[in-house]
């Protein structure tokens, strides 16, 4: 089963709606960006979530301390890292800490092979735009991840059918404007993994196996 991580939310309305859909995860920024939110509204709206959805805080070189207060705050399961954050770094939150990898170029590959994480997430280095497949490929002898970079209900088909990651985490690519979710698209994005994971499962259980293209 795909795993589908939502992020960049803002408002109760895309988040239910992500969640009456299949959403595993939902993402909430903290760091400087126009999907920014602050502690108060998060929690209004995590307070409205029904039990069992993976709440994830987003940063960016936040300092440890700022980190964990919104944390405690807020009761997130996973703290997601997008800037020069040390193993040592993600240490310190127990578990929690998952690394956002930017990537461009298989050499973009060698941070991670020696980052010692064996869970990550596979972003793009141009912000809200797909990188090449190929490198994703190559980053899943290093581990599980979750994959970033401009996925859409137009290409999040070709990603699952070539790459086949853990999970996908989807913000831009399914939205009107920056902040708010565009409800056709996102329905239509959940639709077509669940479609794919239920296209591989069926082939499994029939004997055929559907393997992602070399």
């Amino acid at each position: 089963m795909t795993r589908i991580k939502i992020c960049g939310l803002t408002n109760l309305e895309d988040a239910l709606l992500a969640v009456e859909l299949g959403a595993d995860a939902l993402g909430f920024i903290f760091s400087e960006s126009p999907r920014k939110i602050t502690v108060e509204k998060a929690r209004f709206i995590i307070s409205h979530l029904p039990p069992f959805i993976i709440k994830v805080g987003v940063f960016v070189n936040e300092a440890v301390d700022s980190v964990k207060k919104i944390d405690s705050a807020l009761g997130l399961h996973l703290l997601q890292f997008h800037g020069d954050e040390s193993v040592d770094y993600l240490r310190s939150f127990d578990g929690k800490g998952i690394k956002a990898f930017r990537v461009a170029e298989l050499l973009d590959l060698e941070i991670i092979a020696h980052s010692g994480f064996d869970f990550f997430i596979l972003d793009s280095k141009i912000k809200g735009q797909p990188f090449d497949l190929e490198i994703a490929l190559r980053a899943k002898r290093y581990g599980k991840f979750l994959l970033g970079g401009g996925l859409n209900p137009e290409n999040v088909e070709q990603v699952l059918e070539k790459v086949s990651p853990f999970g996908v985490d989807a913000c831009s690519g399914i939205e009107i404007h920056p902040g708010k979710k565009d409800p056709e698209k996102l329905r239509e994005f959940i639709w077509r993994i669940k479609k794919w994971d239920y296209q591989l499962a069926s082939s499994a259980n029939s004997g055929v196996v559907l393997s992602p293209k070399p």
